[in-house]
C-alpha cells in the first residue's frame, strides 16, 4: 500500500493553502496514510492547522532553529531522512516546492516528477508540457520513492476543521549543511487578496500603457475585492513588480473569475490561467488570442470600459 508524506509550506507561522491542495492530490492516490511534515523553528501553530485538514493521518514535526527560514539546502536533507518508509513525497509546486523538491529527490537518488495535475494510478500521473500545450502521462518506477511537485491550480484545497490528526515530534539524525545562510526576505505588503489563492483576479497587460495607468487596474480590483495580476509584458515594462506576474514564468492560478485587461494572450500567459473558471477579456484588438479562450470578451478601450463597469457596479 502507498504511504504519502506531504511537506507543509508555511510562512510567518501560518500554513499556506497549497499544503491542503497537495493533500487533495495525495488523497487521489488512495494511500494507506497521508502524513504531513512540518519543518520550522516554532511548529505548534502550523502543526495544529495541518492536523485539521481532512485526510491527514498524522502530523510530524521537526523543530530546529535552523528551520526558521525555508532554505532548501537545510530542509532537503531532513525531508530525505524523513521520507524513509514512504512510497511518495508530495510538495506544492510553488516557489518553495520548486526550490526544495529537486534537492530532496537528488538526495533520495530519484528523478523529480513536476507539476502533477491528475492522478491516474499509484504511480501514473498527468502533467503539462510545452507551456501547457500538451498533457503527458508519466509512469514512475514503483520500486523507488516518488518525489513530486503538485500543480496547486489543478487541485482544490482539502476541507479543514473536521479532522484532528495526532501530532508527533520527529527526531532526525541528520547533519545539516552550514554553507547556506539566510540573509533577509523582501516581500511586498498588500491588503488585497493573495494572488495564488484569490477567487477573483484582475490582471493588466502591456495595453495598460504605463505604471501610472496601472492604477486603473488596482482601483477596479479593489472595487470587486479581487487580487491583482499582470502579464510578463507589463512586468518587463516596469508597470508592476514581478511577484504579480501570471503565466508560465510567473504564478499559475485558478481563480473562479479572471479578468484580462489589455492582455493579448500569449501562450505563456494562458498557461498560467488554464484552470480558471470564468475568463473575461477586455482588449481593443478584436483579433487578440485572449478572445479565443475568454468566456466573455469586450473589444474596446479599457480606459472607457473599466470606468463604465465600475459605475454599473454601483
Amino acid at each position: 500500500m502507498s504511504k504519502i508524506l506531504v511537506i507543509a509550506e508555511h510562512l510567518d507561522g501560518k500554513l499556506n493553502s497549497s499544503t491542503a491542495r497537495a493533500v487533495s492530490a495525495a488523497a487521489a492516490v488512495k494511500p494507506e496514510a497521508i502524513d504531513v511534515l512540518v519543518l520550522a523553528d516554532n511548529v505548534d501553530a502550523i502543526a495544529a492547522d495541518a492536523a485539521k485538514i481532512d485526510g491527514v493521518s498524522r502530523v510530524l514535526t521537526v523543530a530546529r532553529a535552523e528551520n526558521a527560514h525555508p532554505l532548501a539546502a537545510v530542509l532537503a536533507p531532513q525531508i530525505a531522512k524523513a521520507a524513509d518508509g514512504y512510497s511518495h513525497v508530495f510538495v506544492p509546486s510553488t516557489t518553495f516546492g520548486k526550490d526544495v523538491a529537486p534537492r530532496a529527490a537528488a538526495l533520495l537518488g530519484v528523478a523529480q516528477l513536476s507539476d502533477v495535475m491528475s492522478v491516474e494510478g499509484t504511480h501514473t500521473f498527468k502533467r503539462p508540457i510545452y507551456a501547457g500545450n500538451a498533457i503527458v502521462t508519466v509512469e514512475a518506477e514503483p520500486s523507488h520513492v516518488v518525489v513530486a511537485t503538485i500543480r496547486t491550480a489543478s487541485w482544490p484545497a482539502a476541507a479543514s476543521g473536521a479532522n484532528n490528526a495526532p501530532i508527533e515530534a520527529l527526531t532526525l539524525d541528520v547533519t545539516l549543511p552550514s554553507h547556506t545562510r539566510f540573509v533577509e526576505l523582501k516581500q511586498g505588503a498588500s491588503d488585497r487578496p493573495d494572488l495564488q489563492s484569490a477567487s477573483k483576479v484582475v490582471s493588466g497587460g502591456r495595453g495598460v500603457g504605463s505604471k501610472e495607468n496601472f492604477d486603473i487596474i488596482f482601483k477596479f480590483a479593489d472595487k470587486i475585492g479581487a487580487a491583482v495580476g499582470a502579464s510578463r509584458a507589463a512586468v518587463d515594462a516596469g508597470y508592476v513588480p514581478s511577484d504579480l506576474q501570471v503565466g508560465q514564468t510567473g504564478k499559475i492560478i485558478a481563480p473562479e473569475l479572471y479578468m484580462a485587461i489589455g492582455i493579448s494572450g500569449a501562450i505563456q500567459h494562458l498557461t498560467g490561467i488554464k484552470d480558471a473558471g470564468t475568463i473575461v477579456a477586455i482588449n481593443k484588438d478584436g483579433e487578440a488570442p485572449i478572445f479565443e479562450v475568454a468566456d466573455f470578451g469586450l473589444v474596446g478601450d479599457l480606459f472607457k470600459i473599466l470606468p463604465e463597469l465600475e459605475a454599473a457596479l454601483g
